[in-house]
């Protein structure tokens, strides 16, 4: 394999002219003939029996070329990449200049590169001081969330109603008198005052009575993720059949021995307020870093590629894919439920992406201006704690794995460099 580099007349980019034996393009021909002989019938031939001569004279010399550039383009641009220490951040545009059996399989690649982004002031930044205090409120606040979470269930058999009760329901909807998809359900438990029904919905069931009947009219939004039904008027039959409500424990000394370790109410509140003043320092220096990260790359100078946007895009998405098929989703059933389609979606990431690119390449720059560097030991001692965080404590495969190592390298030179930045900051 041989390969010239050149650059091309645009910012970062770079055009690879691959030059692949004619042995090793010829060989690559006999392998795609022996994977897919079984599916050439010829006549004076049993199927998958005609010698490769043969089938190329019957198809055409051509028929083997497609497959036989897939063998080995790849590994040869993976090898001209390595070899040339390239930093590839988008898809290669490919284009064939010469395929024949017996010649030198030649293309070319053209493809963007990572860029270097250009500093400018990263020391002395200026931002605000990010502060988060612990109020009564949010104590009460977490105390009432315990006391939901204990409460107990009652029914109610005596009054209609109210605001805070749990009513089972059944209801069907109507729009111009037609029921509509998804609009019925059955001893459904709803919770009123949750705002979980369309604006108006639950205000209307309050005052029912156990097996009252009655028709309730809303609205539907106009931003509502059903297009068929965003806007327009219904009709919703419902039926009461039960009315619960909940019980909420007294706080007290006996409510903490219940819910906690703690013996008394006071030192359950004592122990929330430490727990919240730790998220709150952990929310002050996330969102620290974050604004002097933000200072440093609205000062740096940098061009990046096209196709480096459109690939940080790609692994955004196939993020929200993953987190949606843990709620048994598809991105498409997503996407149309928000109305929206995929170009949409990627358009609404851009910015996001190229923020998160810019941070990426200003840490990059400043790890190389400040020297920053990692040692071989802190590189093990990461890989130690991710190991058991994955449950890989023995594997020796996994603790030598270069991709691994790399990776690790390159989180903790970026944690560094965060830290370089906060601590050369003028915080106000």
């Amino acid at each position: 394999m041989n390969c010239k580099v050149e650059k091309t007349k645009n910012a970062n980019e770079v055009k690879l002219e691959i030059t692949v034996e004619a042995q090793k393009f010829d060989e690559a021909i006999k392998k795609v003939y022996f994977k897919s002989a079984k599916y050439f019938n010829i006549p004076g031939f049993r199927k998958g029996k005609a010698p490769m001569q043969i089938v190329e004279k019957y198809y055409g010399k051509e028929i083997f070329y497609e497959d036989a550039f897939n063998e080995v383009a790849g590994e040869a641009l993976e090898e001209a990449v390595k070899e040339n220490k390239l930093q590839v951040v988008s898809r290669p545009d490919i284009d064939v200049t010469q395929i024949e059996k017996g010649k030198d399989l030649i293309f070319t690649a053209i493809m963007q590169t990572k860029p270097e982004a250009e500093l400018g002031k990263y020391k002395g930044i200026e931002i605000k001081k990010i502060e988060y205090n612990v109020s009564d409120e949010d104590i009460e606040h977490e105390l009432g969330h315990r006391q939901e979470h204990n409460a107990r269930i009652v029914s109610i058999e005596d009054r209609p109603v109210e605001s805070g009760d749990i009513a089972t329901i059944d209801f069907e909807g109507f729009v111009d008198g037609v029921a509509f998809e998804g609009g019925k359900a059955e001893g459904h438990q709803l919770e009123i005052g949750s705002n979980t029904f369309i604006p108006g919905f639950e205000d209307q069931i309050i005052g029912m009575k156990i097996e009252e009947e009655k028709d309730i009219n809303v609205k539907f939004p106009e931003e509502y993720f059903s297009k068929e039904l965003a806007g327009k008027d219904a009709t919703f039959k419902v039926k009461v059949h039960e009315i619960k409500k909940k019980e909420l424990p007294e706080l007290d000394d006996e409510f903490a021995k219940d819910v906690s370790e703690f013996d008394t109410l006071e030192e359950l509140k004592a122990d929330i307020k430490a727990k919240q003043e730790k998220q709150n320092e952990e929310k002050a220096k996330y969102e620290t870093q974050e604004a002097v990260i933000k200072a440093v790359c609205e000062n740096i100078k940098v061009e990046i590629p096209s196709g480096m946007i459109e690939m940080e895009i790609d692994n955004m998405l196939k993020d929200i894919e993953q987190r949606l098929s843990y709620q048994g989703l598809k991105l498409e059933q997503y996407l149309q439920m928000m109305g929206k389609n995929e170009a949409d979606m990627k358009k609404e990431y851009e910015p996001q992406a190229i923020d998160a690119i810019k941070s990426r390449l200003a840490l990059e720059a400043v790890i190389k201006a400040e020297k920053i560097e990692v040692t071989d030991k802190e590189i093990e001692e990461k890989i130690k704690e991710m190991a058991k965080n994955y449950g890989k404590e023995n594997d020796e495969e996994f603790a030598k794995n270069e991709n691994v190592r790399n990776y690790i390298k390159q989180g903790l030179e970026s944690e560094k460099a965060i830290e370089f930045l906060v601590k050369n900051a003028k915080i106000k």
